[in-house]
């Protein structure tokens, strides 16, 4: 007998909640889903799609959609702001890896959109935040706004302060990073200011660390508050200008010209693994499963590699699979996100925020070489591209 007698309930509207939705919709297995917010948000949250997630999306026509939309980015580099040294990275060295040798700039809202229209009517619930989460030995009831919705499994893809984490009791172990990111998007052409950027840069200033993506309309730029400087002073428009005035020079705006900001928040980073992706009929995904920093851009690609990954499972108990598939997600997914995707954005993060003047010379010069010498750069493109993490996880199956 089935062990799925009912719809699968997904908690959390996001890239990773839409993702599986329209997995195991396509697969026949019945699914709800379930969102807090009143709609798909455009907020500028993650931007960076890597290869093997293009790879996975291509099928459906949805990798079209993001091209049409995103910026192709051949090359990423971290590069010193006060002599524009760089390591570049080409990822042309992947191309017997994966069909799309780049990373890809596009909001996230776009993917979220595309899965969205792929969905039948019905299945997704907006403005309806889920205030409860029960198991019981037939099934699972979820309160959701004025509903309670009896279902099969559930499966948290809400976030940080995941409620189905918090239904299954398990710990979600890691650390706080100290340090506070504020993101700004503006117009600004970064590219006519600093020599040889890609659409990608991570660069080392004197005084820390700032980071400019560039998307097709906006580049995207991550500051940190001064030493000694309150967040709350940092997101004032007048701070944010003279942080960037600092980065480029005050001839930019030699003529009066004001930086326009089009957005700006600000959070805190942190690196964190739930110690059980799956409790009975419970489960975790994406960022309600494990948080790490965004240097690497590898949190929403993680978690829609843990709905393809997931999806697989519940469609096959569904055709009458053991319940014992759903450890196997948690067998191939976890160890990724501690030591692949994590460890990866905790490296990537610690070389950035390095103050030491000749250890970032020292990163710098073995980053160069890296780059100039194919092998190792296809080895390290492998793993910071998470193709090696995919292949790994799937060996572990």
């Amino acid at each position: 007998m089935s062990y799925i007698k009912g719809p699968v309930i997904i908690v959390g509207g996001g890239p990773v909640g839409l993702t599986l939705a329209w997995l195991l919709q396509g697969s026949g297995v019945p699914v709800q889903l379930f969102e807090a917010e009143p709609e798909i948000s455009d907020q500028l949250r993650a931007s960076t799609f890597h290869p093997p997630t293009l790879d996975m999306l291509a099928p459906s026509g949805i990798t079209a959609q993001l091209h049409e939309a995103g910026q192709i980015t051949p090359t990423w580099q971290i590069r010193m702001h006060s002599t524009s040294q760089r390591a570049e990275f080409d990822l042309a060295v992947l191309k017997e890896d994966t069909d799309y040798p780049w990373r890809l700039q596009c909001r996230q809202a776009v993917l979220s959109r595309a899965l969205y229209e792929r969905l039948p009517d019905g299945i997704c619930h907006f403005s309806h935040p889920v205030s409860r989460v029960e198991e019981d030995a037939d099934g699972v009831s979820v309160t959701a706004g004025d509903k309670v919705v009896r279902g099969a499994l559930v499966v948290g893809c809400d976030g940080a302060r995941s409620i189905v984490r918090e239904a299954m009791g398990v710990g979600f172990e890691g650390k706080t990073y100290p340090e506070t990111t504020l993101l700004v998007t503006t117009h600004f052409p970064f590219e006519d200011h600093l020599d040889g950027l890609s659409g990608v840069n991570y660069i080392w200033k004197d005084e820390g660390t700032f980071s400019l993506l560039r998307l097709p309309d906006v580049w995207r730029i991550s500051l940190h508050p001064k030493a000694g400087q309150s967040v709350e002073d940092a997101m004032e428009d007048a701070a944010i200008r003279e942080a960037v005035v600092e980065i480029i020079g005050p001839q930019a705006f030699a003529d009066g010209q004001q930086l326009e900001i089009i957005e700006k928040r600000i959070y805190r980073i942190h690196r964190r693994v739930a110690t059980h992706y799956v409790q009975g009929r419970l489960l975790l995904a994406g960022d309600a499963a494990h948080l790490n920093s965004p240097k690497g851009g590898m949190g929403m690609n993680g978690g829609i590699h843990d709905a393809f990954c997931l999806a697989d499972k519940i469609t096959a108990l569904a055709n009458g699979g053991a319940p014992a598939l759903l450890t196997q997600y948690q067998r191939q997914r976890q160890p990724i996100a501690r030591d692949d995707i994590g460890g990866q954005a905790d490296q990537n993060r610690s070389r950035m925020m390095n103050k030491s003047a000749a250890q970032k010379q020292a990163h710098l010069k073995e980053l160069q070489a890296i780059a100039s010498d194919s092998g190792r750069a296809r080895d390290f493109l492998l793993r910071s591209s998470m193709i090696e993490g995919l292949r790994r996880a799937q060996a572990l199956a």
